[in-house]
């Protein structure tokens, strides 16, 4: 077991209706990281009843649970208010799907410990098991997220594998009324390299699920891609005012 960042440091999990891998996902986090926390945002599927007594033997697990589906931003943005109250300054951001490799946690805690301002970022390495339409898709929104930030460095605008500052993040969200859902991973990159946090990108490998092998996707093409194409309009168009505010921060500074 890794040293847990001296109890600053903390593994966030949200979740809605992932099934069974949501335990894979929990069990391969928790034999490399301490503590673990999982939002169950909503789901009807039984995870919460059947992790929530996990939870009862494992003093290291947490498992909170909202009463309806309000989308992964919102189920991050509740455990960032929880884990600030109890005293946690870094989150990693896990997907529940089993995509992300959780081998790699202590890693990106350790690359976050030594920046402790910056934002530590998955950078994928796609598999034969990546969807091309998705690869293909990500590199367009990768594109328009480095134009509304000026290159800050953001590898991967879409990757959920994340560690970020608790404080500037929760900022972040008080700054808008959007980011509650699928748009929370880029938006929440592009206003931290907005409000001055840098991104350190860190290669990691990712692996997509077939239905058979118990994969889930909750991802639907046109409606998040809307979402997304949305958001980058409202970026483009509060961009200018953002970055000035930077600039001026910079020379104050």
């Amino acid at each position: 077991m890794t040293d847990p960042g001296a109890g600053t440091q903390l593994v966030l999990i949200p979740s809605y209706n992932t099934g069974a891998k949501l335990f894979e996902t929990v069990a391969a986090a928790r034999r490399v990281w301490r503590p673990v926390w999982v939002v169950i945002d909503g789901s009807t599927d039984g995870t919460a009843q059947t992790l929530g007594r996990r939870a009862e033997d494992d003093p290291d697990l947490s498992v909170f649970v909202l009463a309806r589906n309000l989308g992964k931003g919102a189920a991050v943005l509740h455990g960032l208010r929880l884990a600030q109250a109890q005293g946690f300054t870094h989150v990693l951001t896990l997907d529940a799907d089993g995509q992300h490799d959780a081998a790699d946690i202590p890693r990106l805690m350790a690359i976050s410990a030594a920046r402790p301002d910056a934002m530590v970022l998955g950078s994928p390495i796609f598999d034969a098991s990546a969807p091309g339409i998705r690869v293909a898709g990500r590199r367009i929104a990768n594109l328009i997220a480095n134009i509304v930030t000026l290159w800050a460095g953001v590898g991967d605008s879409l990757f959920g594998l994340r560690v970020y500052p608790i404080a500037p993040l929760l900022r972040a969200f008080r700054a808008t009324r959007w980011m509650r859902r699928f748009d929370f991973d880029p938006e929440a990159a592009i206003r931290l390299c907005w409000m001055g946090v840098r991104p350190v990108n860190f290669p990691t490998h990712v692996r997509y699920f077939r239905p058979d092998q118990g994969g889930v996707s909750h991802f639907h093409y046109l409606r998040d891609n809307l979402l997304l194409t949305f958001m980058f309009l409202r970026l483009l168009v509060e961009m200018p005012a953002r970055l000035a505010m930077a600039a001026v921060r910079s020379f104050h500074h």
